[in-house]
């Protein structure tokens, strides 16, 4: 390989090869300006089926009917779409063993100025430890495909979700207006 052929690949870009080599074609999502490159991505890509849904229940139920019918599933969201999740988590994903994987871009941290972010952002790591959900808060590029491969053949092992936090600090975030 030469110095072009090993430039280094963006956060979505990992997160797409990642989902593709461990076999999850279908990508439901809410749509989220952070999300927007990975949305993209995945859309680009023929591998993939990948639709919006309005509500992130919605999306969970998709991908639970996707596990039973046989496919690997994500769902993409935003940190205050999570707030909706409890209730189809502890009644269904978790008693029922779907490995759902859940992408939630991080707001309501560093510099937000939305106050419903923010106490999501605050309660969603006690949520999923309450519900005794893996859950990885991701900042750091060099972690990235490494936390997201070993996670995903986790949660079809063991048959158990996952949701993956992707921090600001990996994203870039959502840009503010000034």
């Amino acid at each position: 390989m030469n110095d072009t052929e090993t430039a280094v690949q963006t956060w979505h870009q990992v997160v797409r090869d990642t989902l593709k080599s461990n076999d999850v074609k279908l990508v439901v999502y809410v749509p989220d300006r952070v999300l927007t490159p990975l949305i993209e991505a995945i859309h680009a890509d023929p591998f993939f089926t990948t639709f919006p849904c309005t509500r992130e229940e919605e999306a969970i139920g998709i991908v639970t009917g996707a596990w039973m019918g046989g496919m690997k599933s994500a769902v993409l969201m935003q940190t205050s779409g999570f707030a909706t999740l409890p209730n189809v988590l502890a009644s269904l994903v978790v008693p029922c063993q779907i490995p759902a994987l859940i992408f939630v871009s991080e707001r309501g941290t560093l510099g937000e100025f939305n106050i419903g972010q923010a106490l999501v952002c605050r309660t969603m790591r006690p949520v999923l430890d309450a519900l005794a959900m893996e859950h990885h808060t991701i900042t750091r590029q060099d972690e990235l495909a490494f936390i997201l491969d070993r996670s995903i053949k986790q949660a079809v092992a063991t048959q158990a979700p996952v949701t993956f936090i992707l921090s600001p600090l990996l994203t870039g975030g959502k840009a503010f207006g000034g």
